[in-house]
């Protein structure tokens, strides 16, 4: 009888206790979810239930009242970071508690932008999503092979983006088109919404007769609108070129300095848009002026699977002998993100 009394009072109190660890939310038409937060991102709410398959997607404007007791990497829409919990307060329900260095700090539900649960492997802590399209037509043989892949780590003061570009053409009485771009950055977030930033960038593009551009560059910036709606964030700095072509009298190097843009808008129901820009004028070749810049549009089609549509545009007033000033490529990817 001990013993099954034992056993029943651990049996509870086991019960009790994965009760207790479970996240909450509540919904402005009432309704009310028990299960796990698993992140807010660009105004939507990942949480899983024991009684779904698949996650929820809430858009953050349906969601009234919000309990969790994980650690979770919280943004505000004042630049503020922190590593803690959340929940929304007992007395003013339009507000949530964080909790920071043993202190409680109060501010508006609406503020909160970005939730990302603390993870205990590297891997969870990474953000993948790869896309292939193709297209094929009996006019000349056309056939044209593009892929793209991007992989984030994001972390409480730092982070990590890095992505891959490719487009592949060839068709009949015309040379083959290739085109390899990648991009690397390093952001570290400072107070009231600066950064400094720091990237890499490799582009190969045979229209334009580059075998290989290498541009490092660093800088500051600041997020000018940082929101549940869209973000758009600005920064200024230096860049450095070196650049080979296929005739090697074409080869130089050269400093820059740089002045990018980027806006994202989300909250467009299962639709995002995003748009980046950046203008290079040459500090030591005179006259020269760079500018690059592409524009996305994604449709979510489930929460993992996704159909994107991108154009980049680049241009260069003092191309290599014998190539065009401008070339820009346009892309529809079917993907899939982690």
């Amino acid at each position: 009888m001990f013993k099954k009394i034992t056993f029943s009072v651990v049996f509870f109190l086991m019960g009790f206790y994965c009760y207790s660890q479970k996240d909450s939310i509540k919904l402005f038409n009432g309704e009310t979810l028990i299960g796990k937060v698993k992140r807010l991102d660009k105004s939507i709410l990942s949480f899983s239930t024991s009684y779904s398959d698949s996650d929820f997607k809430i858009k953050w404007n349906r969601v009234k009242e919000i309990y969790s007791n994980q650690t979770f990497i919280l943004t505000l829409t004042d630049g503020r970071r922190f590593n803690s919990s959340v929940k929304t307060d007992s007395i003013n329900k339009k507000r949530i508690i964080v909790i920071f260095e043993g202190e409680k700090i109060k501010t508006d539900l609406n503020k909160l932008t970005s939730l990302d649960p603390i993870k205990d492997s590297f891997y969870q802590r990474m953000d993948i999503s790869f896309g292939a399209g193709f297209s094929l037509t009996q006019a000349n043989n056309f056939s044209q092979v593009t892929g793209n892949a991007k992989v984030n780590y994001k972390g409480i003061q730092w982070n990590f983006l890095t992505g891959v570009n490719v487009v592949y053409s060839r068709q009949d009485n015309t040379d083959d088109i290739s085109r390899f771009e990648s991009n690397s950055s390093i952001q570290r977030f400072l107070q009231k919404d600066w950064f400094l930033q720091v990237n890499v960038d490799f582009l190969s593009n045979s229209d334009q007769k580059l075998d290989l551009r290498t541009t490092g560059s660093a800088g500051a910036g600041y997020f000018f609108i940082k929101n549940n709606n869209l973000y758009l964030g600005g920064g200024v700095g230096l860049a450095f070129n070196i650049e080979k072509y296929s005739v090697a009298l074409n080869n130089k190097s050269s400093l820059e300095s740089s002045f990018n843009a980027e806006f994202n808008k989300y909250n467009l129901g299962d639709f995002s848009l995003s748009s980046s820009a950046t203008f290079l004028p040459s500090i030591t070749e005179k006259g020269r002026v760079r500018f690059d810049c592409n524009l996305s549009l994604k449709y979510d089609i489930t929460s993992k699977i996704y159909i994107k549509s991108a154009i980049t545009y680049n241009f260069d007033n003092q191309p290599a002998i014998g190539a065009p000033d401008n070339d820009y490529t346009f892309q529809t990817t079917l993907g899939w993100k982690k």
